[in-house]
């Protein structure tokens, strides 16, 4: 990984990729393992990132680690990073951009990615070396306010 002198960074060969800002969640997620086809457990609280992803094979559930029961599979104390901004899903490298400090510093990361951005959920214990790690390749970790979705108005 090369700096560049606009600020960007190359990535083994690929083109200058632009720094990026992250927003850092507050509230500590889990990713839990449920059979095939489970259905979505009461106990299960959405938060900043709340996520079911199904295969054959397994569910996995991404949720709010409070009130997760202590018997269930998964990991648990996860803080979430998000990459601020809609990102262009035809520019190759910015996993790669934002991966490689992590993998550096030898932090796991589990990452999901949605239509707009990215996320990547590390241990509550490494978060603050993953926000220094991003902050040396120039780019920003901001703390997050979580937005709260607009009530359902009762309809008369």
């Amino acid at each position: 990984m090369t700096d560049s002198n606009d600020g960007s960074t190359e990535v083994l060969g690929l083109p200058d990729l632009p720094s990026y800002t992250l927003q850092q969640f507050p509230e500590k997620l889990a990713v839990i393992k449920l059979p095939p086809g489970a259905e979505i457990p009461t106990w299960a609280e959405s938060s900043s990132l709340f996520s079911i992803t199904a295969t054959a094979t397994e569910t996995s559930l991404v949720c709010a680690g409070r009130s997760v029961p202590t018997k269930v599979v998964g990991a648990k104390g996860l803080t979430a990073f998000a990459v601020m901004g809609e990102l262009d899903n035809n520019v190759a490298g910015v996993l790669v951009e934002l991966l490689a400090p992590l993998a550096e510093e030898g932090i796991s990361v589990f990452t999901i990615s949605t239509h707009d951005t990215n996320w990547f959920l590390v241990p509550v214990t490494a978060a603050e070396t993953a926000a220094e790690a991003w902050r040396r390749r120039g780019h920003t970790v901001a703390l997050a306010v979580p937005v709260k979705p607009p009530r359902k108005t009762k309809k008369k």
